[in-house]
């Protein structure tokens, strides 16, 4: 049996590995166009900006390591440029030699992955114009940086490879700028959780310029819809499109974004034909509507799957759920599942809390505080989906999170799950055991909660009555106008300054003490409700809305 892979990264790489582990004879060729295989594309921004000195590192496997552990025939420089399903041959160019051949397969595996989006913008083509998704690419970023010593670099697309290349820029020493379309970066994220991201990459020195487009692109500057920036080299990372004009070409069916339509078992219409990785449609773990995910985790499992069917072992595949992490300096951004965006897109009648708290005991020393975002389905109380940034801690919790998604959990099961403790690690509560107690709370009726985009349709004419529980030094820092201040531990010495006629919204810190103060007033005959996640991610999103938009003077 012989078996040709289109496409030797990720997903064609692990297919080749698991195929020869199943199957000890078959005859195993992949046919890469570039000049490496296997090579690890999430730690190329990370080459740029220091972190991974050696190059050498970025490479997995060599042709030379895969035949000589698994008997594989890797060809790199190999360009598949056309596929006869009814012959069952592929025609390959060699890219060094210009020779045309071609090559008989039983099963065929396409994992030719998805390229990056180059927008029709004036200067797209310039020379201090990049794209990341190679190591050639990557090379020829770290060449520029070092031949042409650039002072400054615009950053176009906000997304996890747009702020992890903003990031290495500045850890090479340029000034940095990130323009985006959208009103917040890292689209997985909601605004909400993405406010704390805004404020601390700019006090990293990293420049935002949201809700704004790139129109042109000229030496030395690019000009925005609303002003311009100045720029000795630009990034462009404004997404990617699935590279499958080869799958089209012999008729192997496609969706209207280009993606390659397969069955649970990575089989494409057409027989013995598989396709994995970013090139593919998926089926979102959640909702079950088709979704496009180039992530590295589903291209694995995803190449592992088709070996698994081509060697005869019922494998199938059941579903991305985007679960992804970023670092950003010392800041971590984690998500996995249904944004509210995506919720809503799918019509899903959801519910939502937030949380906000420590990475471990707050008694030991280096506990820092991650804001937590946690959605479920409110007919059935499942979880949908996960926020969180933070710092230390917040990729165990997410993994927590979404291997709760992956099997089915509630959101009160969560306050069941029995994590590891010890002081340096975690807390006897952990994080997720918060999320899990206050969505309880929240779904058994001891809590009502309300949001901070209902803050300003809140009633101001004593209709109701608004009340913070903070400290005095917490207010004179700043308050939500309207609300009158009556700290936690002497609110029930002035119930009476509080009409129990009248419906009360509380608010502290982060949502705790608030909660403290919801559960006497309603001790005590009130109709309470929390701000959910409290001043703290209150301010923070209202901040970001409302600070002033950068604009460069010295290019205009």
């Amino acid at each position: 049996m012989k078996t040709i892979i289109i496409g030797g990264v990720a997903g064609g790489a692990s297919a080749a590995a698991r195929l020869r582990r199943l199957d000890e004879t078959a005859e195993i060729v992949i046919l890469e166009r570039g000049e490496y295989v296997s090579f690890a594309n999430c730690g190329l921004p990370y080459y740029i900006g220091g972190a991974i000195s050696d190059r050498e590192n970025l490479t997995l496997q060599t042709p030379e390591s895969f035949q000589a552990r698994f008997r594989i025939d890797v060809r790199v420089c190999n360009e598949a440029i056309k596929i006869d399903p009814e012959a069952k041959t592929v025609t390959v160019k060699n890219l060094r030699t210009g020779e045309t051949y071609e090559e008989t397969y039983d099963n065929l595996i396409l994992s030719p992955g998805a390229e990056p989006i180059k927008p029709n913008i004036a200067g797209i083509d310039s020379d201090m114009v990049f794209t990341l998704r190679n190591i050639p690419d990557t090379l020829k970023i770290k060449n520029y940086i070092a031949a042409a010593k650039p002072k400054s670099a615009v950053v176009i697309g906000g997304g996890y490879i747009g702020v992890e290349m903003a990031e290495n820029l500045a850890e090479a020493g340029l000034d940095v700028s990130i323009v985006e379309l959208a009103d917040h970066l890292i689209a997985p994220l909601d605004l909400d959780m993405a406010a704390d991201v805004h404020r601390y990459i700019k006090k990293k020195g990293i420049r935002l310029y949201l809700q704004n487009g790139v129109t042109a692109i000229r030496d030395h500057a690019v000009v925005l819809q609303k002003g311009e920036i100045p720029a000795d080299m630009v990034i462009l990372s404004v997404g990617v499109r699935p590279e499958t004009a080869l799958a089209k070409a012999c008729g192997i069916r496609r969706n209207a974004r280009g993606s390659i339509v397969v069955d649970s078992h990575m089989k494409t219409n057409l027989p013995d034909i598989y396709a994995v990785g970013d090139a593919v449609e998926v089926k979102d773990f959640i909702t079950g509507n088709p979704a496009f995910v180039p992530l590295a985790g589903p291209a694995n499992k995803q190449g592992r799957i088709a070996a698994d069917n081509i060697a005869g072992y019922g494998s199938a595949y059941t579903g991305t759920q985007g679960s992804a992490v970023l670092k950003l300096f010392d800041m971590t951004v984690a998500t996995t599942g249904l944004s509210e965006k995506s919720a809503k897109s799918a019509g899903i009648a959801y519910d939502k809390t937030y949380t906000y708290s420590g990475s471990h005991a707050s008694y030991y020393p280096g506990a820092s505080n991650m804001s937590v975002k946690v959605l479920w389905d409110k007919a059935t109380h499942k979880l949908l989906g996960a926020q969180i940034v933070g710092f230390d801690g917040v990729d165990k919790r997410m993994d927590v999170l979404a291997t709760a998604i992956r099997f089915g959990a509630k959101v009160t099961d969560l306050a069941n799950l029995e994590l590891c403790y010890a002081p340096p690690f975690g807390s006897a509560k952990d994080p997720v055991n918060m999320v899990g107690f206050v969505a309880e709370n929240v779904i058994s009726g001891k809590i009502k909660q309300f949001f901070w985009h209902d803050v300003e349709a809140l009633p101001r004419d004593g209709s109701a009555t608004l009340l913070d529980v903070r400290t005095k030094t917490e207010v004179a820092r700043g308050m939500i106008d309207g609300f009158m201040n009556i700290p936690l531990d002497s609110l029930r010495e002035n119930l009476h300054r509080i009409p129990k006629d009248k419906p009360v919204y509380v608010h502290c810190h982060s949502g705790l003490r608030s909660y403290i103060a919801c559960r006497i007033l309603t001790g005590n005959g009130y109709d309470c409700s929390n701000l959910a996640g409290g001043w703290r991610l209150y301010e923070s999103v209202i901040h970001e809305r409302t600070v002033p938009e950068y604009i460069c003077t010295e290019c205009k």
